[in-house]
């Protein structure tokens, strides 16, 4: 989004590392990429299988459903596109109907008040939080019980990424727009913590056929800055885990900045700890009472040099523990920083993976999968015998792009689990941690990130004491192997059709070199305004040699995003039309139903033309396209662009209101409801104008009928088609 402070839009990553478009620059090897068979999108989609609409079991505990399934009779994108919008609305094609069925503040429980929407509202702990984001679903029989088969009754986990605020305060939430000064009232930062975290929350079809959340459902739950969770893997106990609030380093408080999510292949929730190192502060003289010591280089890397001011000022509530804990400087006298909390940033920045049938089960951090600023995770197709894998990325500029692989291999005894957490420390707390080398001819290698690599061993920069060591500070030990930095790794997500794995890339404005954008580097107008760099984004999509464990990979570019207008030589790279094109991919995710790829957005580039959308794709496989040459004056660059897409193969399918980010897709196993959320509309609003609504940029979702007072929020729709089917067809 075009936002006035975009806290996403950062980069800490200064090594020399080769970036994926000097790799590009190297001229692909056109052989090399397309070798293998080459099958189009439809042909590819006609062989795969969809979920069978059954009815709710009484199934004890959930079952996981493999992808593989019936082939769809129906014409899959057989809607008419949905144009470009500006309006203050969320737009679907003629034939859908989108519900608002769960937004900011809407109670979890009868004994909380309805929500006034005014700035007065408290005990927003049992509330829905803010900016809602990724989010899965996890089905219910007619009798409450857990069922992958639920197709009219379920819950829905969803991630509260953050909340708007032009300064310090979250103004939208507070009754004069809240404070912007140091100190900041201890009111204040108790609501905005509780807004950040994950909800779990009923939902079912009403008597009137429409979706509804269900207000006090025993299920409902929510987790904050301050739940307890634990510290799960090799890091758990390390002498970097070690704070005055657990002194053995085994647990931390909360969840935060939470981004992109997935469902594990035994029916768990995870979570991914995105952009929380802006929530700390250090102080000005911190690196000296450090000693400078190697924890100065690992704060720096992460986003937090001395004297980095925090996001919201939450340091400054009080002298209680829950405010003191935003400070990261070394203010005890302690050798191991159990006085104090010097390494309380270390308890953030995981996938975090929770029962969500289960709410008296603490949330369990996964040191082994790295920390970074995560994503989404994306499970690979399991196969008996053979280890998982786990695919993610880092968002932040130049940073990279990582899979994890269990020591455990795959039994399909575990998909349906009688403790699911159990069954994640089989598979997620042991394994080995890759992060991706991309080469010039279309191939690619996983570098494992082990002490036991010499480079990593050796690094000068940090000196790395154990594994655990290299987990928590995986950007410095990928730094160390060399590894590619990529345009800010968004979502993940993997084609139950082949098993290739997506990457969206949604921009990079740190760089404006010829070469330097991935391989895209461009001028773009928005309005009298010149943008520079990888402006509107690409998709990336990689295909393992052997298998989820494999060492090497293949890969090409399975979408440019751009302006259908803009140069076909330069920059319209997919030759997108007007009814695809698009800017700053962001959320992804494969419909398991139907095996559509949903694309969300988060721009700022292209909404003087139309706010954020969504688009359904069905894509082909690796190496379908062809070789592109850009003709820059410093020399020219070769890439390769999946096949060129056409009216049957993407399109267009929602638009939503003014200033918000698409993000967040879970559809019902029967494919028959898609769960989608729209986060901050209205976020272009000035604090200045909190006191007239006519001068908010956005109304919605009150303009829709939804709730009370103008201020916009967050929420989440339930999407159906009038006439029944699958949504997409």
């Amino acid at each position: 989004m075009e936002n006035k402070i975009d806290h996403d839009d950062i980069g800490y990553n200064d090594t020399p590392n080769e970036h994926f478009s000097e790799v590009l620059d190297k001229r692909i090897s056109r052989r090399n990429l397309l070798r293998g068979s080459v099958a189009s999108a439809i042909s590819v989609m006609m062989g795969s299988s969809a979920l069978s609409a059954c009815g709710g079991g009484n199934d004890d505990a959930p079952v996981v459903t493999k992808p593989e399934t019936p082939t769809p009779s129906e014409k899959l994108l057989g809607f008419a596109a949905v144009g470009k919008s500006l309006a203050d609305s969320v737009i679907v094609p003629a034939g859908y109907t989108a519900t608002v069925i769960y937004a900011l503040g809407d109670p979890l429980t009868t004994s909380s008040a309805a929500y006034k929407n005014d700035g007065t509202d408290t005990d927003f702990e049992n509330r829905a939080g803010d900016h809602h984001d990724g989010m899965e679903f996890f089905g219910l029989d007619n009798s409450g019980k857990p069922s992958a088969n639920g197709n009219e009754r379920g819950l829905l986990a969803v991630n509260h990424e953050a909340t708007t605020n032009e300064k310090l305060s979250s103004f939208f939430i507070h009754a004069n727009g809240g404070t912007n000064t140091l100190p900041r009232p201890a009111v204040e930062v108790d609501r905005e913590t509780a807004l950040h975290g994950i909800s779990v929350v009923e939902v079912r079809k009403g008597a009137s056929g429409k979706w509804e959340y269900v207000k006090d459902s025993a299920y409902n739950r929510r987790v904050t800055c301050l739940t307890e969770c634990d510290i799960s893997g090799p890091a758990k106990g390390n002498a970097l885990m070690k704070t005055k609030y657990s002194p053995d380093g085994s647990k931390t408080r909360g969840t935060l900045n939470n981004c992109g999510t997935g469902k594990t292949p035994w029916g768990s929730f995870v979570t991914g700890e995105e952009n929380w190192s802006g929530y700390f502060t250090r102080g000005a003289a911190d690196d000296a009472a450090r000693g400078n010591d190697k924890s100065v280089a690992a704060l720096k890397r992460y986003g937090r040099s001395q004297g980095a001011a925090s996001r919201h000022g939450w340091e400054t509530g009080g002298s209680d523990d829950k405010y003191v804990r935003w400070n990261n400087s070394k203010l005890g006298a302690s050798t191991d920083g159990t006085d104090d909390y010097r390494n309380e940033m270390n308890g953030m920045g995981y996938i975090v993976e929770a029962d969500p049938y289960n709410k008296t089960k603490a949330m369990r951090k996964r040191t082994a999968l790295g920390r970074y600023a995560h994503e989404s995770a994306a499970f690979g197709k399991t196969v008996a015998g053979q280890p998982l894998a786990v695919y993610m990325g880092d968002d932040s500029r130049n940073e990279y792009i990582y899979k994890f692989v269990s020591s455990a291999t795959w039994s399909d005894a575990d998909a349906n689990p009688a403790d699911m957490l159990a069954t994640g420390d089989k598979y997620l707390d042991s394994g080995k941690l890759f992060v991706a080398k991309f080469a010039a001819d279309g191939s690619g290698s996983w570098i494992e990130l082990s002490i036991n690599n010499a480079a990593i061993a050796a690094y000068a920069t940090y000196k790395f004491a154990d594994q655990a060591d290299v987990l928590v500070n995986a950007r410095l030990a990928a730094d160390a192997v060399g590894a590619t930095k990529m345009d800010r790794p968004e979502w993940c997500s993997v084609n139950p059709v082949n098993g290739e794995v997506y990457f969206t890339l949604t921009n990079n404005s740190g760089r404006s070199a010829p070469d330097a954008a991935n391989p895209r580097s461009y001028e773009d107008m928005k309005g009298t305004s010149t943008q520079k760099g990888n402006v509107n984004g690409h998709i990336l999509r990689l295909k393992e040699k052997d298998g989820s464990a494999s060492a090497a990979f293949s890969w090409d570019v399975y979408l440019f995003g751009a302006e259908s207008t803009a140069n076909p030589g330069m920059v319209n790279l997919s030759s997108l039309t007007a009814d695809q094109d698009f800017s700053s991919p962001d959320g992804l995710a494969f419909a398991k139903s139907t095996g559509i790829c949903w694309i969300q957005t988060d721009d700022g580039a292209y909404t003087d033309a139309t706010n954020c959308m969504m688009l359904a794709g069905v894509p082909g496989q690796v190496g379908d396209g062809k070789k592109v040459t850009l003709a820059y004056a410093a020399g020219n660059v070769d890439t390769y662009v999946g096949k060129t897409p056409t009216a049957d193969t993407l399109k267009r399918f929602l638009v939503g209101p003014v200033d918000c980010e698409l993000t967040g897709i879970a559809e019902t196993p029967d494919g028959k409801t898609l769960f989608v959320n729209i986060q901050h509309p209205g976020e272009g609003t000035s604090q200045a104008n909190l006191a007239d609504p006519a001068k908010y940029s956005s109304q919605w979702p009150a303009n829709a009928g939804y709730g009370a007072g103008k201020r916009p929020r967050s929420a989440t729709i339930a999407i159906t088609k009038n006439d029944g089917g699958r949504i997409g067809t």
